[in-house]
C-alpha cells in the first residue's frame, strides 16, 4: 500500500507530532490486550494500525498484556496472542510488557495520589457507590469517607494492600467532581479488593487497579507517545488526562489518547465473552474452530495474513463506528488467494455419469490450465479422462426450472476442458427412487471446447474420472451466524446459540483429480466452482488421509439468498399492498356516509348524543363519533364532568386516546379523572402538546397519575431563560 493510499486522520495527527517534534520525533505505539480470550478479526485492525504507524515513522509498537483483572487471565491467552500477532506479521522485538509487572509503581502513584490530596479509600459498597453517581442531569452525592484524612487514606490503603479486608469492603477512589457532566469523573474507582490468585503474580497480591488507572500510566511508564484506542473509550479520555496530569512525577510531554472507530462486521460477533460463551457451549470445538472469527479460527480456515492486512487496509480508519459487511471480507480474502491457489477440480455431491458411447477400460489425458487468464502465472497439468465421471449431484435436475444451465433429460452441457455430452438415460435406486447414475453421450468433435457444427452449449460443469479419483473429506465451513447483526438479535432476547448458523460447518467425503493427492499440508487450491480450499495441516497426510477445509466459496452465496428474500418480501409487499387498496375502497364505501347521518346503535347512545350537543355544545360529528361505543361515551362525559373542557376532551379521545389503543399491545383502563388532569396540564400551558401524546402513552401502559410521569421525566415547559440556558450548558458539556 502506498503511502497515500495510507492516509487518515490519525497518521495525519502522529505526522504532525513528527514534524512539530512534540515528543522529540520519537513515535511509540502499543497494541495492549487483556489475555483472557483470543485475539478475533476485530483486534486485527487496532493490531495493523499500531503496529503499522509504528513500522511507517520509524517509531517502535509494544505489546503490553493489560492483566489487571486476575479473572479469566492465563498463560493460554498469553501464548495465543504473541502466535496471532506475529503471524499476522509483527514483531515487538525486546518490547513484550506486562501491566502486572508494574504493580509496584502503580501503587506507588496511587500513595502519591492520597499525600496530593487527590484520593481517597471509600468504604461505601459498590451498590451504593452507583447508586450515588447521580444521572445526566443530577450531580452525585459525594461519599461520607471523601474527606478522610490523608493519614487515614494512607493507612486504610496500606491495610487494604496487606490483605486486612475482604473484598468489597474499600476501594480505593480518584477525588475529582461529583457534579462533572462526564459520570466518568465523578469520583472513579482506582483500586479494588479482590483476594484471588493472579496468573503471573499469583497471591502476592489481593489489590488490582483498575483499567482507567492502569492503562494511562502503564503508557507513561513505557514513553508511549500515541495511545490509540477504540471509540468506546472515547469518554475515557478525561480520566486519562487527569490521572497523567494529577499523578506526582509523571512528567511532559505525556501520552495522548486517540480515538477510532473499531471493526464491527456482519454475520459475527465481536465479544470475547461472547465467543467464550460458544466454546464453554461446545457449539465450536474451541478458539480455533475454522468457523470462528478468532485470528486463530482463520488461520485454521487456511486464510492467509496478507488478506487480513489487505482488509484492514481496506476499510481504513475513521471516528464514526459502521458495520462492514461480511461480502467484503470475504471479497478480499479471494482477491488474495486468486494469485495463489492453484485451479483442480473436485466433486463434494458426486453423482455418477456413464459415457455408453466411450470405449471401456480406455482413458485420455487432457491439459489443463493451473491458472485463469487473469494471473500472470503458468503452469498445467494432465487430467484423466474416461467412461466413468463424477460429477456434482447440484449439477443435475431430472426436472430442471426455468432457465437451467446445466444437465437434465435430453440436455447437453459442457465438461470442462473436455467434451460436450448429452444425458440419455437414468439409473435408480429399486428402493429408494433417488437417481444413481446418468447414461450419456458424449461428442468426440467437441472436444477443448470445439464446436464444429455451431451448437449452443450455455452451461459448463466440472468433474473427475471415477477410475483415477481420490477420496478426499471436504470440511464446508460458511458463516458461523444465520443473521447479520446477532448482537441485535441477543437485545432482542434470542439467545446467543439460537442464531448459529445451523450449515456453519459440513463434512461430506468428495472424489478429487489425481493432482490433488500431490498437495502438501498447508498448501491452498481452488476446487473449480466450489471454492478455495486448505489442505489442513493438522489432518492432511497425502497417500493416507486427504482433508481440505473450505476458506470461503468462489461466489457470495449469501448475497443470492439475500436477493431472494428480497424478491419474496416484494412479493409478499404487493400482495399486502393489494390487500390494503381493497380494505380501503371498502372502508372509503362505508364512510360514504357522515357520521352524523348514521343512527347510534342504541338508544341510550342516541339520548347521550343529544345530550352531549345540548348540554356541551359539541358538534353533531363530534357527537356522533363519541357515541359510536358505551366506553368511549362514558369516557367523555366522565372526563368532562372532572373538569375537562368539552371540545379538548372531545379531541383527545378521538384523536389520541384511539389512536394509542390501537398501537400499544397492552394497554390498561383510562380513569377519566387522570384524562381530566392531562389535559388541565396541557390547557395550562405546564407541558407541549409531544410531551402530552408520550405522557399519555405512559398512562395507558402503566397506570400512573399524569403529573407524576411529568415530573420523573423532567417534561414540564422552562420558561425561565436563565433555566434554560443551564440545561444546554450541561447538554454541552456532556457532549463537547
Amino acid at each position: 500500500m502506498d503511502s497515500e493510499r495510507r492516509r487518515d486522520f490519525i497518521r495525519e495527527i502522529v505526522r504532525r507530532d513528527v514534524e512539530r517534534g512534540t515528543y522529540g520525533g520519537r513515535v511509540v505505539t502499543r497494541w495492549p490486550p487483556e489475555p483472557n480470550g483470543y485475539p478475533h478479526i476485530g483486534h486485527a485492525k487496532s493490531i495493523v494500525l499500531n503496529f503499522g504507524i509504528a513500522e511507517e515513522f520509524g517509531g517502535r509498537c509494544h505489546l503490553r498484556f493489560d492483566d489487571t483483572n486476575p479473572e479469566g487471565e492465563s498463560m493460554e491467552y498469553v501464548e495465543a496472542i504473541m502466535r496471532d500477532v506475529r503471524w499476522l506479521g509483527y514483531d515487538w522485538g525486546e518490547h513484550l510488557y506486562f501491566a502486572s509487572d508494574y504493580f509496584e509503581q502503580l501503587y506507588a502513584y496511587a500513595e502519591a495520589l492520597i499525600r496530593a490530596g487527590k484520593a481517597y479509600v471509600c468504604s461505601l459498597s459498590l451498590e451504593q457507590i452507583r447508586a450515588s453517581r447521580g444521572s445526566v442531569t443530577e450531580p452525585g452525592t459525594p461519599s461520607p469517607y471523601r474527606e478522610r484524612s490523608v493519614e487515614e487514606n494512607l493507612d486504610l490503603f496500606r491495610r487494604m494492600r496487606a490483605g486486612e479486608f475482604p473484598d468489597g469492603a474499600h476501594v480505593l477512589r480518584a477525588k475529582i467532581d461529583m457534579a462533572s457532566p462526564n459520570m466518568l469523573l465523578r469520583d472513579p474507582l482506582l483500586y479494588r479488593i479482590r483476594h484471588k490468585a493472579h496468573y503471573r503474580r499469583g497471591t502476592e497480591w489481593c489489590i488490582y487497579p483498575m483499567y482507567d488507572f492502569a492503562h494511562c500510566l502503564s503508557d507513561a511508564i513505557e514513553g508511549v507517545t500515541h495511545s490509540i484506542c477504540t471509540l468506546e473509550f472515547e469518554n475515557n479520555r478525561a480520566l486519562y488526562d487527569w490521572i497523567l496530569e494529577n499523578t506526582p512525577g509523571i512528567e511532559q510531554p505525556r501520552p495522548h489518547q486517540y480515538e477510532f472507530a473499531r471493526l464491527d462486521l456482519s454475520y459475527t460477533v465481536m465479544s470475547k465473552r461472547k465467543l467464550k460463551a460458544l466454546v464453554e457451549a461446545g457449539v465450536v470445538s474451541g478458539w480455533d474452530d475454522p468457523r470462528m472469527p478468532t485470528l486463530a479460527g482463520l488461520r485454521r480456515r487456511g486464510v492467509r495474513p496478507e488478506a487480513i492486512r489487505a482488509f484492514c487496509e481496506r476499510i481504513g480508519v475513521t471516528n464514526v463506528n459502521s458495520t462492514v459487511d461480511m461480502a467484503l471480507f470475504e471479497h478480499t480474502i479471494r482477491e488474495d488467494l486468486n494469485h495463489e491457489a492453484p485451479r483442480l477440480m473436485a466433486v463434494a455431491r458426486p453423482l455418477k455419469v456413464v459415457l455408453e458411447n466411450w470405449p471401456e477400460g480406455e482413458s485420455q489425458w487432457i491439459d489443463a490450465p493451473l491458472w485463469p487468464r487473469d494471473v500472470p502465472r503458468e503452469g498445467t497439468r494432465a487430467v484423466p479422462f474416461g467412461r466413468e465421471l463424477w460429477i456434482e449431484r447440484t449439477d443435475f435436475r431430472e426436472r430442471p426450472p426455468e432457465g437451467w444451465r446445466r444437465l437434465a433429460p435430453g440436455r447437453e452441457v459442457r465438461l470442462r476442458y473436455a467434451y460436450v455430452i448429452r444425458c440419455e438415460g437414468l439409473e435408480r435406486d429399486p428402493e429408494t427412487g433417488e437417481v444413481t447414475a446418468l447414461r450419456c453421450r458424449y461428442l468426440p468433435e467437441t472436444r477443448g471446447g470445439r464446436n464444429p457444427e455451431g451448437r449452443t452449449v450455455e452451461g459448463t460443469i466440472h468433474w473427475v474420472s471415477c477410475a483415477h479419483a481420490q477420496p478426499a473429506e471436504l470440511q464446508l465451513v460458511d458463516r458461523l451466524f444465520s443473521v447479520p447483526d446477532p448482537d441485535a438479535e441477543l437485545a432482542a432476547g434470542r439467545q446467543l446459540t439460537e442464531l448459529v448458523h445451523p450449515g456453519s460447518l459440513e463434512v461430506v467425503t468428495g472424489w478429487v483429480e489425481p493432482r490433488v493427492a500431490e498437495l502438501a499440508p498447508g498448501e491452498r487450491v481452488q476446487f473449480e466452482r466450489l471454492g478455495y480450499f486448505y489442505a489442513a495441516p493438522e489432518q492432511h497426510r497425502p497417500g493416507e488421509r486427504l482433508v481440505f477445509v473450505r476458506i470461503v466459496p468462489l461466489k457470495d452465496r449469501w448475497a443470492a439468498r439475500e436477493q431472494e428474500r428480497a424478491r419474496e418480501a416484494l412479493e409478499r409487499a404487493r400482495a399486502e399492498k393489494a390487500r390494503e387498496k381493497e380494505q380501503q375502497r371498502r372502508r372509503t364505501q362505508q364512510a360514504a356516509r357522515r357520521p352524523e347521518e348514521l343512527p347510534a346503535p342504541s338508544p341510550e347512545l342516541a339520548r347521550a348524543r343529544e345530550r352531549f350537543m345540548a348540554r356541551w355544545g359539541l358538534g353533531a360529528r363530534e357527537a356522533a363519533l363519541l357515541t359510536r361505543e358505551d366506553e368511549t361515551a362514558a369516557l367523555f362525559e366522565a372526563s368532562v364532568e372532572a373538569g375537562a373542557p368539552a371540545e379538548a376532551a372531545a379531541r383527545w379521545i378521538l384523536n389520541e386516546v384511539a389512536g394509542l389503543r390501537r398501537q400499544l399491545e397492552v394497554c390498561r383502563p383510562l380513569a377519566p379523572e387522570a384524562l381530566a388532569r392531562l389535559i388541565g396540564l396541557v390547557e395550562a400551558g405546564r407541558i407541549g402538546g409531544p410531551a402530552a401524546k408520550r405522557v399519555l402513552a405512559t398512562m395507558l401502559e402503566t397506570g400512573e397519575d399524569p403529573e407524576a410521569i411529568v415530573e420523573r421525566e423532567g417534561l414540564e415547559r422552562i420558561d425561565d431563560a436563565g433555566a434554560l440556558e443551564a440545561q444546554l450548558e450541561a447538554i454541552w458539556a456532556a457532549h463537547p
